[in-house]
Order: structure tokens, then sequence, then C-alpha cells
């Protein structure tokens, strides 16, 4: 293997779709924003979506525009049980400890949900490091700036021997401009454009063919097939 830093997303790329925890956060930022800062149901998908767009996550959208503290935002919105979603994973623990590469998690979340959410998949040990949105702030994926900050985090001089593996077409195309080795969730594409569930945009992705995604040089459907697919390259 040629490559010499491997970064994971987290939601809905360390863990499956299928475990439920997304849309279970998903519902929790909702609350946040009806509660905490009064917007109404009818209100909160429409302004969801137009700050994911235009600044990267929701959350980036409301320290700009309605002076919401980082630290109070992820606490609620990540309060919840994660043993209710999550389980031990044995097999994807020994792949990734086979994995003789620096293995970081590369989340717009903050690194103490990371550490919850790899403690309860029974991963702990298995990752270098935690870039999390404290240490990307004031940007995020997948803006330019944070890879930049992603390929001086990992200490890697040359893009081209860092893969990169999420669930957002727009992350993985972006990082592939920037010169990433990029891998694209395929679970995520039976929900739709991005972690709002907005429309997919054309027919550019088929789930169950084989062939990457426009948006990525690979697409994988499970990540315990990561070193087979890396292989192959």
């Amino acid at each position: 293997m040629s490559f010499t830093t491997i970064f994971f997303d987290l939601d809905e790329t360390l863990y499956p779709t299928s475990s439920g925890l997304w849309p279970a956060i998903r519902e929790r930022m909702n609350l946040y924003m009806q509660e905490r800062l009064g917007f109404t149901k009818e209100q909160i998908e429409t302004v969801r979506e137009k700050y994911f767009r235009e600044y990267g996550t929701t959350l980036r959208g409301l320290q700009a525009n309605h002076a919401v503290n980082m630290d109070d935002y992820l606490a609620f919105v990540h309060g919840i049980a994660l043993e209710d979603y999550l389980q031990p994973d044995p097999g994807l623990r020994a792949m990734l400890e086979a994995l003789a590469v620096q293995k970081i998690i590369f989340t717009n979340a903050d690194a103490a949900h990371a550490r919850r959410v790899v403690r309860a998949m029974g991963l702990d040990g298995c990752f270098n490091a935690i870039l999390d949105v404290h240490v990307l702030e004031p940007y995020c994926k997948p803006m330019r700036q944070a890879f930049e900050i992603a390929l001086e985090f990992a200490g890697e001089s040359e893009a081209r021997k860092c893969v990169l593996i999420d669930d957002l077409p727009r992350t993985t195309r972006a990082a592939r401009e920037f010169g990433f080795f990029t891998v694209l969730m395929r679970s995520t594409l039976r929900q739709g454009f991005d972690k709002l569930n907005l429309p997919a945009q054309g027919n550019a992705y088929s789930v169950g063919n084989d062939s990457p995604s426009p948006d990525a040089n690979a697409t994988l459907a499970r990540l315990i097939d990561l070193p087979q697919l890396l292989d192959g390259w």
C-alpha cells in the first residue's frame, strides 16, 4: 500500500447508516433549534439546508447568524445513549489494527463525540488522533482550508499519500480536487444527497453498481472491506 495516512469520517462512515444514530442526532439538532433558538418546526429544515450548503455545517451557520455557543450546541445534539445504536465490532477492530498506516478520525463533530463512538464500538486504541471541529475552527469539511489543516495535522507533505473516507459526495469531491485519494461510502447513497436527506442531484449514483462515483476515486459499501479496495489501487 503506497498510502501513509487514512482519514476516517465519523458519523455514518465509521458506523453504518443502518444503526439509526445519525437520524437521532438530526432530531436533537432540530430540537436545539426549536427550544433554544425559537425556530418553528416548519422553519427548521429550510434553515438547516441553507446553512449546510452555505457554511458547510448547520453549526457553522448557527454560529455565524445566531451567536450559538459551539460547546453548548455539541453537548446538546450528542446527548444520546450511544449503546442504544452502536455495539462493539470485533471485525472492524481487527481490520483497523492490521492497517499499517497512520489512522486519523477527521470529523466536523467534536472529539468528545468521536471518543464516545469509538468506545461504544470497541475501537479504543485503533486511531492515532482525532481531527475535530475545534482544530478546524473556523473551517470545516468540505472547505479547502480543512484539508490543508488535515495535511499539516497528519505531518504529511503530499496529499497523494493520504486517503479520505467520507459518506458525503461533496466532501469526497472537494478532497479529491485537493489531491487526496477519496473513498465514498455507498450506504449513504440510499438516503439521498446528504445528511439532510435532500434529493439526489440527477442520476450520478447507482446503488449496487461497482463503478466509482464521479465524486470519488472509489466507492465502498462496507468499511471492513477497505484493505481489499486499497490493495486494488
